[in-house]
């Protein structure tokens, strides 16, 4: 498929830990397939990172979406909790922390990051994401 072409992909996941090891060897097989190998190693981190913010801080199921289009890749994480989530701290404070980088990871290495609400199949919730545009 041209990289010139959209799509988008979306993994419903359980409220289970082991989501995020799925959720990034399906993130890494599709961007395989799909010719975009230089986002592998970044993109697997973001959505590693959204995704296991979802399962961690919310009791519901969660979502890995994926896009595509016009030469921006999109990573979100979609969970049944509509609050916003914690304001990322700066990366540089949160180094040394045991909890909490996550968001302040998924903005030093992306291009764009943000969330906002998302109901899915009746479940109010929201959608945090990324994008990248080149292989930062």
């Amino acid at each position: 498929m041209p990289e010139n072409e959209s799509w988008e992909y979306t993994l419903y996941i359980p409220n289970d830990l082991r989501a995020v090891t799925v959720s990034r060897r399906t993130l890494r097989l599709i961007l395989t397939m799909h010719g975009l190998i230089r986002f592998v190693d970044v993109a697997e981190l973001l959505g590693a990172e959204l995704v296991s913010n979802a399962v961690r801080h919310t009791k519901g199921p969660a979502a890995l979406r994926v896009r595509w289009l016009a030469g921006v890749l999109r990573i979100g994480a979609w969970d049944a909790d509509p609050a916003p989530p914690e304001p990322p701290v700066p990366f540089e404070r949160s180094a040394d922390a045991e909890e909490g980088r996550g968001l302040a990871l998924v903005r030093a290495c992306s291009d764009v990051w943000g969330w906002q609400p998302l109901a899915r199949d009746g479940n109010r919730g929201k959608c945090v994401w990324c994008e990248l545009t080149s292989a930062a």
